[in-house]
């Protein structure tokens, strides 16, 4: 039997990392808040990502086989909730957030993160309403330590 309200507390105390993914396209990026992220494997370095299966963001991962992740700070909450729209690309910015596109898989990093990683996607798993993405590593910069932000340091509730 399935106590529904003992499987949300539960799934809650999952820890979830409050990061920015940056996609692309083409020629079009964008980014968006990334709750749902957890590394896979260390031989080789593989991260696992789950992403809305209606999303842009999910059929520009699917076209291009890539994506970035921008680590969040702490105090950049702000950044994660601006993120939770669309945003307009104006030249190298997000809205207020300037981005650079990372070395090795072109996608979009913030310039105000922590640092990045960027990876090949090595395979998906579409079920239920979000896909999961396994990516390898193949790229990472740190741009500065720092705490970074989880969704226990928020008053949101996503999970469960």
């Amino acid at each position: 039997m399935l106590d529904e309200k003992a499987k949300k507390k539960l799934l809650q105390y999952i820890p979830h990392p409050i990061n920015i993914c940056g996609v692309k396209d083409g020629d079009e990026v964008n980014g968006f808040t990334l709750s749902w992220m957890t590394q896979a494997s260390f031989k080789p370095p593989m991260i696992v990502i789950g992403v809305r299966q209606d999303s842009r963001s999910h059929a520009a991962i699917e076209a291009s086989q890539v994506f970035a992740v921008s680590f969040l700070e702490k105090t950049q909450q702000n950044i994660a909730e601006t993120f939770f729209q669309p945003q307009r690309r104006v030249e190298n910015r997000f809205g207020e957030y300037e981005f650079y596109l990372s070395e090795i898989v072109g996608c979009p990093v913030l310039k105000a993160a922590l640092g990045y990683v960027e990876c090949q996607v090595k395979g998906i798993l579409k079920e239920g309403d979000h896909s999961i993405f396994l990516g390898e590593v193949v790229g990472a910069q740190l741009h500065r330590e720092g705490d970074p932000l989880w969704l226990k340091d928020t008053k949101w509730q996503y999970g469960g």
